[in-house]
């Protein structure tokens, strides 16, 4: 292997820099029909992998060189200053939690602890689903939609853009990317029939339990 290889090594969100695009968790054509593999193809492939690149070039030579992912991240959140380093950093961030928060054997029904949670909060996990394709349906332009634990309480919330739960003082359970980039090959406007489909038959709920543990 020469030392000009770009394949991509395993790694994880957080990871000191260089930053390296983190191998998606099965493979590209796993998530059809839903998500074809021509869209994770781009989807990963140039966009994800776009963002590396990027914040690499921005922080060579910085004091952000050095940081891990996360710090990066909150030292730029809310800085004019920093941020085209935080857009980077967060999509980063942003794309490998989506990417865990699908399964090929996802969707069905959340296991019994979350399903509990999600009843607790929005009084069935109908309605918890609702809230989800709700907010993502009414994100304006680029964004998120995600299911976050704020204090005890399971909450959804939209962000624009780059913007993440992780630094607004929540915790991220998982996410459904609602940037055009991410369905627009297979659904074109139809972004509400993605979302459905995702957390019919590919939203991981295990993990989502997993991370409000």
């Amino acid at each position: 292997m020469s030392d000009k290889d770009t394949s991509h090594p395993s790694t994880t969100p957080g990871a000191a820099a260089p930053h390296v695009l983190p191998p998606l968790p099965y493979a590209e054509n796993a998530l059809e029909p839903v998500i074809t593999a021509k869209t994770v193809s781009f989807h990963y492939g140039k966009h994800h992998q776009g963002y590396v690149d990027n914040l690499n070039k921005l922080v060579a030579g910085t004091e952000y060189a050095d940081m891990a992912l996360e710090k990066i991240m909150a030292e730029t959140a809310g800085r004019l200053e920093g941020a085209a380093i935080f857009n980077n950093a967060a999509q980063i961030w942003n794309h490998t939690f989506y990417w865990k928060s699908l399964n090929p054997k996802g969707g069905g029904e959340p296991p019994d602890a979350l399903r509990q949670m999600m009843v607790a909060a929005f009084g069935s996990v109908d309605a918890c689903k609702k809230e989800l394709v709700d907010a993502a349906v009414a994100q304006f332009g680029s964004g998120w939609s995600w299911l976050v634990l704020r204090g005890d309480a399971l909450k959804v919330v939209k962000t624009a853009n780059a913007e993440t739960p992780l630094t607004k003082g929540m915790k991220p359970l998982l996410t459904i990317d609602v940037w055009e980039h991410a369905y627009y090959l297979d659904y074109q406007n139809r972004r509400a029939d993605y979302v459905n489909a995702v957390l019919d038959r590919l939203i991981d709920w295990e993990f989502a339990l997993q991370n409000a543990g």
